[in-house]
C-alpha cells in the first residue's frame, strides 16, 4: 500500500517518514510546497492511505490560514472525489482555538470538510487535535517554544519567558507518530474520528525552561537532572538533539598521579556516582573500607586482583578479574579492599558507588588488606 504524506518536509512528517521506513513502509509519496497540482492528483490516485499534515501556522498574513489550511484541505478532497477515491485519512488538527483564533478556526473548518467527505465516501477518518508537540528536528524560533528554548540554551543564547506560570499541554513527537501509525489498517466512523495521543503532559513554561537550563549545567555538575519521569526523559533527548556536533564532546576533570588516574563520570540522583579508575602496571590501589558505602567494580581492560579482608572477623577473599571476561564484583561495607594491576598494561575499571563522594563525610578509612 502506498501512503501519501502531505507537508512532507515539516517537523512531524520528518519523524513520521523515518519511522514508517523503520517499519518497512517503503512505498511513500511526498507532497510539499513544491508539489504541483498534477503531481498531487497522481499521488492521490495511487495512494491507499493519506496522512494530511500540511498546514500554515506562522503566515505573513492571516488570510493565509484559510488558503493553507482550509483551502488546501478542500483541494485535496476535491481531487479525492474527482478520482472516486475512498481513502482513509489521518489529519493533524489542533487543540488551539481561543488564543490562536484564526489558526484554530481554519483547522476546525478543515476538520468539517474532511468529516463531510468521510461521510459521503464512507472512508475512515482520524483527526488528531494536537497540543504543543516537541522533539528532535523541530525548527527553533518558529512554532515550538521548546525547540527555541533548547536551541538557544544549547548555544548559550538568551530566552524570553513572558509568563513562567503559563500552563501548557505537551506531546512528544514519538507519541504523536505512534498515534498516526496506529491508524493504518484501522477502521473508524464519524463518531470515532477524533483520536487521542497516547501520552500528553501538563506543565508550565517556567518549569520547562528550568529543566532545560539544568540539562546544560549538568555537564559541570556531572548530573543529569530531572529525567526520572517520562517528560524529563523526553525533554533531555530533545535538548541534546540541538547541540552542534562540535559540542558533543566535553572534558572531565580527573585526578592523576604516578599510580594512574581516577575520574568521576556521572552523578546519579539518589543512585550514587559512576567513575573510571586507571591503575598502572604493578600498582595497588584502595586499601580502605567503608561503614555504609558500597561499590561495584567492572574491569573493562587489563588484568587485576581484588582482595578483601573482613574488618570484624578477619575473613579474606580475592577475585581475579580481566577485561577479557567481564564480571561485576560487589564491594560490601565492612571489608577493607584493594585492586592490583597484575598485567603489563593499564588496568581500567568502571566503578559505581551508591553515594556521591562527600569530602566532609567520606566514609572511607585507610586499612591495608
Amino acid at each position: 500500500m502506498k501512503i501519501l504524506i502531505t507537508g512532507s518536509k515539516g517537523f512531524i512528517a520528518k519523524n513520521l517518514i523515518a519511522e514508517l521506513q523503520n517499519r518497512g513502509y517503503n512505498e511513500l509519496l511526498f507532497c510539499h510546497r513544491g508539489t504541483t497540482r498534477q503531481e498531487l492528483e497522481k499521488y492521490i490516485e495511487e495512494c491507499g492511505f493519506l496522512i494530511h499534515l500540511a498546514g500554515v501556522n506562522r503566515p505573513a498574513h492571516e488570510k493565509e490560514y484559510d488558503t493553507g489550511n482550509t483551502g488546501f484541505t478542500g483541494e485535496v478532497i476535491q481531487i479525492l472525489e474527482e478520482k472516486h477515491k475512498k481513502v482513509p485519512v489521518a489529519f493533524s488538527s489542533t487543540i488551539l482555538n481561543t488564543r490562536h483564533r484564526h489558526y484554530g478556526k481554519s483547522k476546525r473548518e478543515a476538520e468539517r470538510l474532511l468529516q463531510e467527505y468521510a461521510k459521503r465516501a464512507g472512508a475512515p477518518l482520524f483527526i488528531f487535535r494536537l497540543p504543543n508537540v516537541f522533539g528532535k528536528w523541530c525548527r527553533p524560533n518558529y512554532n515550538s517554544f521548546i525547540a527555541t528554548f533548547c536551541y538557544n540554551i544549547a548555544h548559550g543564547l538568551d530566552i524570553t519567558v513572558n509568563d513562567p506560570d503559563a500552563k501548557v499541554t505537551l506531546a512528544y513527537i514519538d507519541d504523536v507518530v505512534n498515534g498516526f501509525l496506529s491508524c493504518i489498517g484501522k477502521e473508524s466512523n464519524a463518531g470515532e474520528a477524533v483520536q487521542e495521543i497516547p501520552e500528553t503532559y501538563e506543565t508550565t513554561v517556567g518549569e520547562v525552561a528550568k529543566r532545560i537550563f539544568a540539562f546544560r549545567e549538568g555537564r559541570g555538575t556531572l548530573e543529569i537532572p530531572g529525567i526520572g519521569d517520562p517528560l524529563g526523559k523526553k525533554l533531555y533527548s530533545t535538548y541534546l538533539s540541538y547541540l552542534e556536533p562540535g559540542d558533543f564532546c566535553y572534558r572531565l576533570k580527573g585526578n592523576q598521579d604516578q599510580r594512574g588516574s581516577f575520574t568521576e563520570f556521572l552523578h546519579l540522583k539518589n543512585m550514587g556516582q559512576i567513575s573510571v579508575n586507571v591503575t598502572k602496571p604493578g600498582i595497588v590501589k584502595g586499601n580502605h573500607w567503608h561503614h555504609t558505602k558500597v561499590e561495584k567494580f567492572l574491569v573493562v581492560s587489563g588484568t587485576g586482583l581484588i582482595r578483601f579482608r573482613h574488618m570484624a572477623t578477619g575473613q579474606t577473599a580475592e577475585c581475579l578479574v580481566s577485561g577479557k571476561r567481564l564480571e561485576v564484583v560487589d564491594i560490601p561495607a565492612g571489608y577493607t579492599h584493594s585492586i592490583a594491576n597484575m598485567g603489563e598494561e593499564d588496568l581500567v575499571t568502571i566503578m559505581w558507588a551508591n553515594e556521591v563522594f562527600d569530602p566532609q563525610r567520606p566514609d572511607t578509612y585507610y586499612e591495608e588488606v
